[in-house]
């Protein structure tokens, strides 16, 4: 699913974001991400999500190598990636439910379906109620459960999410971590950032990679 060896992201000022990274992240695990702020956890969601390329060592996401010169095959791995990230994304003039199925518009699946689809996701993040809500007129967690929705109703074989709880309330936050845990029923990777390790405990499961420096620490939950 994701290799890494030996993987180094050096940014043009200097900056060492992530140091001699090595990472084997299998088929339907949970995987989440913790570390201060500057640690190197958006870093490393962008260099598998082929934003950024590693300067020294190798990577593998979905048999894909991430390295230049790559742009068709990257671009053909994003289809089966969803993300969600911390700024949402969500295209303005648009209903909460217009935003989940332009996320997933080059599926082959008929408009029908899809919209059945986004209806379901919604429903799973508590916005059934808000589905029709221009996205402007919704609240900052509104907008990130929305956003969580796009990538869920892909059913992408990776998703990869940063800080996807830093607006919700702690039941609101545990649900949706429950939510992504859940997908490993589907054999769907998930790869979370977070702050919010006192919802870890909660769910019990999945692995824990802490960052310092850019440098990789790893445990289990459970």
């Amino acid at each position: 699913m994701i290799e890494a060896e030996g993987v180094c992201l050096k940014y043009s000022d200097g900056t060492m974001a992530l140091n001699n990274v090595d990472l084997h992240i299998e088929s339907g695990e949970t995987v989440y991400v913790t570390g201060p702020s500057g640690s190197g956890k958006t870093s490393l969601l962008k260099l598998f999500m082929g934003i950024e390329y590693p300067t020294d060592g190798k990577l593998t996401v979905l048999g894909q190598p991430i390295i230049r010169g790559q742009a068709s095959g990257i671009r053909q791995l994003r289809r089966s990636i969803g993300p969600v990230f911390q700024d949402f994304r969500l295209v303005k003039g648009r209903t909460a439910i217009e935003n989940v199925m332009l996320g997933a518009r080059f599926l082959n699946m008929s408009n029908r379906k899809l919209k059945e689809s986004a209806v379901s996701v919604l429903a799973k993040v508590g916005l059934e109620k808000k589905m029709f809500s221009m996205v402007e007129h919704l609240s900052w967690g509104e907008c990130q459960r929305v956003a969580i929705a796009r990538a869920i109703v892909r059913k992408p074989k990776l998703i990869l999410a940063d800080e996807p709880t830093g607006n919700l309330d702690k039941d609101n936050a545990l649900n949706i971590m429950e939510l992504f845990a859940s997908l490993k029923d589907e054999n769907t990777t998930v790869v979370i950032t977070t702050h919010a390790t006192h919802l870890l405990h909660d769910l019990g499961e999945g692995r824990l990679i802490h960052i310092e420096n850019g440098i990789i620490h790893q445990e289990r939950l459970g």
